[in-house]
């Protein structure tokens, strides 16, 4: 399946992907802005804010009915980062009209709604519902504080926010609590004000729904006929960045309860072509992206030092995090055979059967992108912020066209940045 895109109005984009594997239509909208310091945190309320209600929907509750009378539609929403792009979504799934009991034009309803969420929040003297700020602001502290709680994952935020301490991609994503109490209504209807007119804006439609109909139902719609047309205020993911290679490693320890050292590091990567970095996707996959991995052979299977051993490559960022949960006292040599196996990766010490492993896991990931709307929607959402349109055939094209020479030549431009442990 292939994604047409559409301009609706400059910096607002329409984004359709035909496929008749579902049931159901996934309507998708999504607004970008450059992540910074002084809105991550008012950001994030107000995407919890937004779903408490609209002028004309001016609770959950009735949200909730609406959608139940839409033969059980359903909506979500939420923040995430991509690349130096704080992005909130809103998602609504419906049933393919074809599939309805009797004709019903549940496209459109399903787009007015979203909209109506998105673009006609409710608004009281120029402010937000102060009943659902004190709601959101609660909950929003909550999960601030809560983010201890998953170790492994505290550690990787960690390791980035260390990575890329004064960068905006060091940001926690859902803010910070000490700015939760000074956020006013009034703030956050300014903000919001401001969000709206300047972010990118796409819309997707996942489903059985024609590409012309569902433009013409967008652009009939009166709250994206009030939208103005914006240059889009937003990072482009595959712009080149400048070497992030430090002085020296950055080491960080943290202390905390726990049984299981949780060990992580931040590889950089000094190169941006775009090419490279389907070579960096098969050298990850070597160094830590299974069980055949040499991550995953080495230090845990063979050395015992690693209760879990394995790599992600961040594409956007093109850094690639290491992270291993590790007996406390086994430290040492675990770091030891972690920076030996991209030693390893350097001279050449691997062989073509791993190279093929490496691709075929790759391969089995991105056809299985298919196999869910809402992933399918994320991997050409991220082609959009990159400014790429690499279709999914393409990418498993030049995964398989990658040779042991480009991942060698990689191999030699990845240094370790930043090298992160948690312990008791």
């Amino acid at each position: 399946m292939n994604c047409e895109t559409s301009e609706i109005k400059e910096g607002i984009k329409f984004h359709s992907i035909n496929t008749n594997n579902f049931k159901t239509n996934l309507y998708a909208l999504f607004l970008a802005i450059p992540l910074k310091r002084e809105n991550i945190t008012i950001d994030a309320l107000l995407t919890a804010i937004l779903r408490r209600g609209s002028k004309t929907m001016p609770s959950q509750e009735i949200i909730s009915k609406k959608l139940e009378e839409m033969y059980g539609a359903s909506f979500d929403c939420g923040i995430e980062k991509s690349g130096d792009n704080h992005v909130i979504k809103f998602y609504l799934e419906a049933l393919s009209e074809e599939f309805l009991p009797q004709k019903e034009e549940l496209t459109r309803k399903s787009i007015d709604i979203l909209f109506d969420i998105v673009f006609q929040p409710l608004i009281e003297n120029e402010s937000f519902k102060e009943e659902y700020i004190t709601g959101e602001k609660e909950n929003l502290k909550q999960i601030i504080e809560g983010k201890i709680d998953n170790k492994g994952k505290y550690a990787l935020d960690r390791c980035i926010e260390e990575m890329f301490k004064n960068e905006p991609y060091g940001l926690y994503k859902y803010g910070y609590v000490e700015d939760i109490d000074k956020i006013t209504g009034k703030d956050l209807y300014k903000r919001y004000q401001e969000l709206i007119n300047t972010c990118k804006i796409d819309i997707f439609c996942s489903g059985t729904t024609e590409k012309n109909k569902m433009i013409e139902i967008i652009q009939e719609n009166e709250k994206i006929k009030r939208l103005q047309p914006r240059k889009p205020d937003y990072i482009i993911n595959n712009e080149k960045t400048d070497a992030r290679k430090p002085e020296q490693e950055n080491i960080v320890e943290d202390h905390m309860q726990v049984t299981q050292g949780k060990l992580v590091l931040g590889l950089d990567i000094d190169m941006s072509e775009e090419n490279a970095r389907f070579a960096t996707s098969v050298y990850n996959a070597i160094l830590g992206g299974g069980a055949n991995s040499k991550l995953f052979q080495n230090v845990r299977e063979k050395e015992s030092l690693a209760y879990t051993a394995g790599s992600n490559y961040n594409r956007q960022k093109n850094c690639i995090f290491v992270r291993c949960g590790i007996e406390i006292e086994n430290y040492e040599k675990a770091l030891s055979t972690t920076k030996q196996q991209l030693e390893d990766m350097k001279q050449g010490d691997f062989t073509e059967k791993d190279i093929e492993n490496a691709k075929n896991l790759i391969i089995e990931s991105v056809k299985s992108i298919t196999a869910e709307q809402d992933t399918e929607i994320t991997y050409y959402y991220g082609q959009e912020l990159a400014g790429t349109n690499i279709t999914i055939k393409e990418y498993e094209e030049r995964i398989n066209n990658i040779n042991k020479e480009q991942i060698v030549e990689v191999a030699n431009k990845v240094n370790i940045h930043t090298i992160y442990f948690l312990r008791d």
